[in-house]
C-alpha cells in the first residue's frame, strides 16, 4: 500500500525545512506514475505545506486558487520545441508576452529572483547579491525558463534584438545562469561588429559555471574568440583545455588542423601558462567546488540520495576525482536498491 511509501519519504526528512521542501517536490515527480499517485501526492503536498512559512502559505494559497499561465505556456511551448515545431512554439510565446507584458518586475523595494538549485542561490549571494529586498518567484512560476525559451526561439527566427531583450529579462531573474549567459553569447557571436560582448559574457559564464558541460562550452567560446584575435597559440590552449571537461571529436579535429597549419605544438603546462597570463581560470571557481562538496555531503547525511547524487555528479564533472566517482557508484547502487524495495 501507499502508506509504506509515505513512511519512507518521512524518514528522509531532516530539520532544515528548505531542504525538506525541495526533497518533497522531487518526490512528487518520482511518484506521479505510481498506482497510488493521487494519495501519495496529496500527502506529500500536505507535508510541503507544513514546510512553508505563514507568508509563503498565504502566497501559495493565492497561486493555487488562480490559473498558472506561465507554467502552462512553458509546457505547451516545450512540447512544440521537442517536436521541432519552432514556429508554433514561437507563436504561442509571442501571444503570451503580448497579453502578459509585466510579470514579477522589480520595484523600488523588491528584487524578484529564481534559481534552479541551492548552489545557484549561494553563487548569487557570493558574486552578485541584492541591492533591494530579495523576493523569490514561486517555484511553480518558471518565468526565467519561459524567457529563456522565448529568447532561444527568437534567435532561431533571426529576431536578434528581441532575442537579446528576452534573454536579458531571464538573466535579470537569474543573474548567475550560465545557460542564459551562453545563449546571449551566441547572439553576440552573430550580430556584433566586434566580439567584445561575446568575450565579456563568456568570462561571466566562466565565473559562475558549475558543470563540466558548461566549462567545455566556455573554453570553446574562448578558443573561437582568440582565433578571431589571431592568437593561435591561445586558441589551441583553450580548445585543448575544453577537452578536460568534454571530449568533443570536432574540437580534437580543429586542434589538429591548427597544429598542422601553424606548426604549433603545445604541452599541457604551456597551455595553462598561456591561459593564466590572460587571467583565464583553469576550472570551476574554488567557492563553487567547495559548495558542491558541501551540498553533496549535506544531502547524503540527510538521506536525500537523489539530491546528493545530483551534486556529486556535478562535482565529478568539474573535478575528475576517483573518490567522487566511487561515491557516485555507491549512491547510485543504493538508490536503485531502495527503489526495488518499493
Amino acid at each position: 500500500m501507499y502508506h509504506k511509501v509515505i513512511e519512507d519519504i518521512k524518514r528522509n526528512l531532516g530539520e532544515n525545512k528548505d531542504l525538506n521542501r525541495k526533497y518533497l517536490i522531487s518526490q512528487i515527480e518520482i511518484y506521479k506514475t505510481h498506482e497510488y499517485s493521487t494519495e501519495i501526492i496529496k500527502e506529500i503536498s500536505r507535508m510541503i505545506w507544513e514546510c512553508l512559512t505563514p507568508e509563503e502559505q498565504k502566497e501559495f494559497a493565492r497561486i493555487v486558487n488562480e490559473e498558472n499561465p506561465i507554467k502552462e505556456t512553458l509546457i505547451e511551448a516545450e512540447f512544440y520545441i521537442q517536436n521541432n515545431d519552432y514556429e508554433t512554439a514561437l507563436e504561442k510565446l509571442d501571444s503570451f508576452f503580448k497579453t502578459h507584458p509585466k510579470l514579477y518586475e522589480n520595484d523600488k523595494i523588491n528584487e524578484y529572483h529564481s534559481f534552479s538549485n541551492p548552489l545557484e542561490e549561494l553563487i548569487f549571494n557570493e558574486f552578485v547579491g541584492c541591492e533591494k529586498k530579495l523576493r523569490f518567484i514561486p517555484e511553480d512560476q518558471p518565468l526565467d525558463d519561459l524567457y529563456y525559451a522565448y529568447g532561444f526561439l527568437l534567435r532561431d527566427a533571426s529576431r536578434l534584438d528581441e532575442a537579446e531583450s528576452a534573454l536579458k529579462k531571464a538573466l535579470q531573474i537569474n543573474p548567475v545562469s550560465t545557460k542564459i549567459i551562453l545563449e546571449l553569447c551566441d547572439i553576440y557571436k552573430m550580430r556584433t561588429p566586434t566580439f567584445n560582448k561575446f568575450y565579456f559574457y563568456t568570462m561571466d559564464a566562466l565565473k559562475y559555471a558549475y558543470s563540466g558541460y558548461e566549462l567545455a562550452r566556455i573554453y570553446r567560446n574562448l578558443g573561437f574568440y582568440y582565433y578571431e584575435e589571431n592568437n593561435i597559440e591561445l586558441t589551441i590552449a583553450c580548445y585543448m583545455h575544453s577537452l578536460k571537461f568534454e571530449n568533443d571529436p570536432f574540437v580534437v579535429q580543429r586542434i589538429e588542423q591548427l597544429e598542422n597549419n601553424y606548426n604549433i605544438i603545445l604541452t599541457e603546462e604551456e597551455c595553462q601558462e598561456l591561459m593564466q597570463d590572460k587571467h583565464i581560470k583553469l576550472g570551476a571557481h574554488p567557492f563553487i567546488i567547495k559548495n558542491l562538496e558541501k551540498l553533496a555531503i549535506e544531502y547524503e547525511q540527510d538521506k536525500l540520495l537523489n539530491q546528493a547524487l545530483f551534486f556529486y555528479r556535478l562535482l565529478y564533472s568539474v573535478k575528475k576525482e576517483d573518490k567522487t566517482f566511487n561515491k557516485i557508484k555507491q549512491l547510485d547502487f543504493q538508490t536503485r536498491r531502495n527503489k526495488r524495495k518499493i
